[in-house]
């Protein structure tokens, strides 16, 4: 089982209990609601922890992610995704 996997699924759970949909990470729905003054606050902080380790425009990265699908399995995911992870 792999890290990222659980972390991603921490995640969505996070968000869920956040009132948001249960397929979504925090930062994909903070990328997704930015335009709120609330969700720009969260973007921000993310983005700035994210860079830390070395990651630049994670929220919209994870956003991008969740459109093609890219946290389910291979087979779930539109044809001309692959099974490859964003960078």
């Amino acid at each position: 089982m792999s890290l990222q996997q659980i972390a991603v699924a921490v995640d969505q759970l996070g968000n869920a209990l956040l009132g948001g949909w249960a397929d979504e990470t925090i930062s994909a729905r903070a990328w997704r609601q930015r335009h709120k003054r609330r969700w720009l606050v969260v973007m921000r902080v993310v983005d700035s922890i994210a860079r830390l380790f070395g990651q630049r425009d994670h929220c919209r990265k994870a956003h991008e992610s969740e459109l093609l699908r890219m946290q389910s399995p291979p087979q779930s995911r539109p044809a001309d995704t692959g099974s490859k992870q964003p960078a």
